[in-house]
């Protein structure tokens, strides 16, 4: 059984901590200028960056679990951490901040004269710098050829952060022009913004946990290239299914000729493990091999 790390997760490590520290930052500026403003949409955007917190630190704690080594509970190691976090992320923090916001922003919409503000152009102003530190993670992260799953997680989320943010600043600009109305819109938007991402990974995590397989088309070119090995007759009975972000576990059965030496049969299976891992560059494999039923050489 193989089990190989990728090169990317470090650099992945770095980014969401770093990540991780400029949200606390923004987090932070945010809640102190609404109790200044009393703008609901700096509200939201506060408990939008205390989910990402949350996420944020759910993806390094994920990262960090991952690199412990396989024991006799978890043979398969501690890949699917990462999973579970985004699951409980997802059913009871993100979906109930998400209800909290509809169920401030929904009354004040319908009555926006209750709403009183004041310092607005300091709640422009973390707007618009909240903004660029987003962009400042986003933009190194774009830079980074190869990510790793949770990185593009994070990615994910710091996209979600800057359309919000947009929404925000237009609901303040408004407000400034005499229509107090935008406020709870811009609160609206970014309650919606918070439930699709919600639900968004409560269904891809649960899939995961579920035993999620590589793509049926995915299969079939691993398959296509156990059978190119010389040796190999013919495969069956091919599974796989994730146990971690980008960890695979892949078993199969590959059909050797009837009489082959075990020494033969063993270097078969390590040439096409070594094909395997090119094409999936995290995974255990474990190959079983089969004697053909009839005197059929193989190719």
């Amino acid at each position: 059984m193989d089990k190989t790390q990728s090169p990317e997760h470090e650099k992945d490590y770095s980014f969401i901590k770093l990540t991780l520290v400029l949200y606390i930052l923004i987090f932070a500026m945010k809640l102190a200028v609404y109790f200044m403003s009393g703008v609901m949409a700096l509200l939201a955007e506060a408990l939008h960056t205390l989910c990402d917190i949350l996420i944020s630190g759910f993806l390094l704690f994920a990262i960090a679990l991952s690199r412990r080594q396989a024991d006799k509970i978890h043979m398969f190691g501690y890949g699917r951490a990462q999973n579970v976090a985004a699951l409980v992320a997802a059913t009871l923090f993100l979906s109930f901040t998400s209800y909290k916001l509809y169920e401030e922003a929904i009354p004040r919409l319908i009555n926006p004269a209750e709403g009183t503000y004041q310092n607005l152009p300091l709640a422009l102003g973390v707007i618009i710098v909240s903004m660029i530190m987003a962009a400042f993670p986003f933009v190194k992260m774009l830079k980074q050829k190869r990510r790793g799953a949770a990185a593009k997680a994070q990615l994910r989320e710091l996209i979600n952060d800057e359309l919000a943010l947009v929404a925000a600043l237009a609901g303040t600009l408004f407000i400034i022009w005499g229509m107090p109305v935008a406020d709870p819109i811009a609160t609206i938007i970014v309650a919606t913004i918070i439930a699709i991402n919600a639900i968004g990974l409560f269904r891809e995590n649960a899939s995961f946990l579920l035993g999620r397989s590589l793509a049926p088309e995915i299969q079939g070119q691993i398959e296509s290239l156990a059978c190119s090995v010389p040796g190999v007759i013919s495969v069956h009975e091919l599974r796989s299914e994730y146990i971690g972000p980008e960890t695979v576990h892949i078993e199969m059965h590959i059909v050797v000729a009837r009489g082959t030496p075990v020494e033969e049969a063993d270097l078969i299976t390590k040439n096409v493990r070594t094909l395997i891992h090119q094409f999936v560059s995290e995974y255990y494999c474990v190959i079983h091999v089969d004697p053909s039923k009839s005197d059929q050489a193989p190719k």
